[in-house]
């Protein structure tokens, strides 16, 4: 799906008033992302299926810096 990405386009914020991400939380249980911004925004991305998920997942890998992503762990009930 995104092996034709131009690796070498910039994605950073224009100037320091642009919106930008700041973080991504993955959570693979539930199928969904949390990504919140420098402004302090939050907002969920659920995905319907494995294949949806599988896919945003590449490209959050392809355009996300890997510092900036949070996988969250399993709930395990003791």
């Amino acid at each position: 799906m995104l092996e034709n990405y131009p690796e070498d386009i910039d994605l950073s914020p224009d100037n320091d008033d642009d919106e930008y991400l700041t973080k991504i939380i993955v959570d693979t249980c539930a199928r969904k992302f949390i990504i919140w911004s420098n402004e302090g925004s939050e907002r969920d991305i659920e995905c319907d299926s494995i294949d949806e998920f599988m896919n945003v997942l590449e490209l959050v890998r392809v355009v996300v810096d890997d510092d900036m992503i949070i996988y969250s762990g399993p709930l395990v009930k003791s």
